[in-house]
């Protein structure tokens, strides 16, 4: 058999050691950067849980203060719908909660805030009557909805 020249084994052994510590380098760097995605994740995570939780705890208000009759059925129900839609809620929940969904479409044309003010006192009356043809007519199903929805978390 022919030997191999040391020279050629030192050589091998040193881009073995070469290639070993960049290897090494890099799995450390890819180590790090999973670690800090990961801690991002979990601030993302947490950051989305306090949202969810203000979010719930808005409709809780929401619901309460209707049953208190200290906001009006119309606007509950925008405010409900919005705050459900904004959970992503599925579809099962927006059929149980079917009545502020309802009012608040059937309500959806009417002006609010500045458009409001815009309107003629003739044109406030009209809204005004519609908005009580629509609160009466779904009243008992809303709030029957909002003490359903008390305690809940979505």
């Amino acid at each position: 058999m022919t030997e191999v020249p040391v020279w050629i084994l030192v050589i091998a052994a040193l881009v073995i050691v070469v290639l070993s510590a960049i290897a090494t380098y890099y799995v450390l760097e890819l180590r790090k950067v999973r670690k800090v995605q990961a801690q991002k994740l979990a601030e993302i995570e947490l950051a989305a849980n306090e949202q969810r939780d203000r979010v719930n705890t808005s409709i809780q208000i929401i619901a309460k203060t209707l049953l208190d009759e200290g906001v009006g059925l119309t606007e509950a129900s925008i405010r409900i719908r919005v705050l459900l839609d904004s959970l992503q809620v599925g579809a099962s929940v927006k059929e149980e909660f079917v009545a502020f969904y309802t009012i608040a479409d059937k309500t959806s044309h009417i002006p609010i805030l500045e458009d409001w003010k815009q309107l003629t006192r003739k044109e406030k009356f009209a809204f005004e009557k519609e908005m009580a043809r629509v609160e009466d007519e779904y009243r008992d199903f809303a709030l029957d909805a909002a003490k359903r929805i008390l305690g809940r978390n979505f």
